[in-house]
């Protein structure tokens, strides 16, 4: 799982006043709005006795804990200690992590990382979003899978006439000419020219002519995003397809989908079945696939010229690993000769302040205990990889105050 990327953790039209948790690089978050509408984005863990903000209340633009009341800020400052007789002060330690917020294309996107603003991978653009030419709907299905393999399932245009038959592919026509991509330090796309089935149901009453081939574009963006443009003969239809992982097996993908034909709301609803249909179609597959999480080598697994956006993408992958900006198995501590989780995703606050760095930590839900000693097993910041602009990886164990 990658850190210092701008991740969407929910649809924007379901965060509200209520506070709203969300789960994202194995981590709880919580969400809301401010009075102004902005959106809050903390870590859903109160310091004091590790409650979840998510089932507390609003008090205006602050978050109270439902166990203690403890009331924070939009930064993560804690501002309010209920307990605490009048004029006793609050310890610089009691707060939690804010990560920066933008909503954009009907998503919410956090920043899980600590990097300076202007050293920040871009978030994609997606045009379609602001075109009154397209509609949209929204679709999610959790997956128990890592979501590196949901991720390459939908980059893989080569399965599309195998599992996809009857929606999306021709088995009779499985080829996959060799295809030019246009890669970027944050994105991969490729046209490619797929031989269609038969149109059927709704979308039939459009079709002149089976074509002999539709050329779809396909690319990832990175961290988690799969691009598909499928280009038919009567418009065009565009999925973003966000992986957000739930934690290393389980995955919650979230898809925005643009049509440009049958574009009234009563098509809604026959979109958004298409859509779970080649999610339920991909589902068995991708959860049947081992080893669970993508090798670390290339040569771990056979590729051809067909699997060239997943070779780009693991490419680029390994180069961000060497750069630290890799949440997962080096952020683990040996407790009593057992790995326990102590992921800790870093936030603009611990870069900003180094007596914070270690602050407000708790291990992840089902985590052991820590062992008492030096944490420096753990915390010590991986050599950077150019072109990556090297984030600290600052995974520890310590104590809140």
């Amino acid at each position: 799982m990658l850190k210092n990327f701008w991740y969407a953790v929910e649809f924007a039209h379901a965060v509200t006043r209520a506070p709203r948790r969300v789960t994202c690089l194995g981590q709880d978050f919580v969400l809301y709005r401010k009075r102004d509408g902005e959106v809050v984005c903390l870590s859903d863990l109160c310091v004091h006795r590790g409650a979840a903000l998510s089932a507390g209340k609003l008090t205006g633009d602050r978050i109270a804990c439902p166990y203690h009341g403890w009331q924070y800020e939009p930064d993560g400052a804690c501002s309010r200690i209920p307990a605490n007789p009048p004029g006793r002060g609050i310890p610089k330690k009691a707060r939690v992590d804010s990560y920066p917020v933008r909503e954009e294309y009907g998503l919410i996107w956090a920043f899980l990382g600590d990097l300076p603003e202007d050293e920040r991978p871009p978030i994609p653009h997606f045009p379609e979003h602001d075109d009154p030419s397209f509609a949209t709907v929204y679709v999610e299905m959790v997956i128990e899978a890592n979501y590196e393999r949901t991720f390459e399932n939908v980059v893989d245009a080569s399965h599309t006439p195998f599992v996809h038959g009857t929606r999306f592919g021709n088995p009779d026509r499985p080829e996959i000419p060799d295809y030019e991509i246009v890669q970027d330090d944050w994105s991969a796309v490729a046209d490619i020219g797929l031989s269609p089935p038969p149109a059927r149901g709704l979308w039939k009453r459009l079709y002149k002519e089976k074509p002999e081939e539709v050329l779809v574009t396909n690319g990832w963006y990175l961290p988690n995003i799969v691009k598909l443009h499928v280009r038919l003969p009567f418009g065009d239809m565009i999925l973003y397809d966000h992986n957000v992982p739930l934690d290393r097996n389980r995955t919650l993908v979230k898809i925005v989908g643009y049509r440009n034909f049958f574009t009234g709301r009563w098509a809604d609803r026959d979109a958004r079945k298409r859509i779970l249909s080649i999610l339920l179609q991909d589902k068995p597959v991708v959860e049947s696939q081992r080893p669970e999480l993508l090798p670390y080598d290339l040569a771990d697994e056979l590729h051809l010229r067909s699997d060239s956006l997943q070779v780009a993408y693991r490419r680029r992958r390994r180069q961000l690993m060497a750069a630290g900006w890799w949440v997962g198995d080096e952020a683990q501590l040996p407790v009593n000769g057992a790995r326990g989780s102590a992921t800790v995703i870093p936030s603009p606050a611990r870069r900003e302040n180094p007596e914070l760095a270690r602050a407000w930590q708790h291990r992840a839900r089902g985590g052991d205990p820590a062992p008492a000693g030096d944490p420096a097993s753990v915390d010590a910041p991986a050599p950077a990889a150019e072109p990556v602009p090297a984030g600290e990886a600052t995974a520890t164990e310590g104590e809140s105050e």
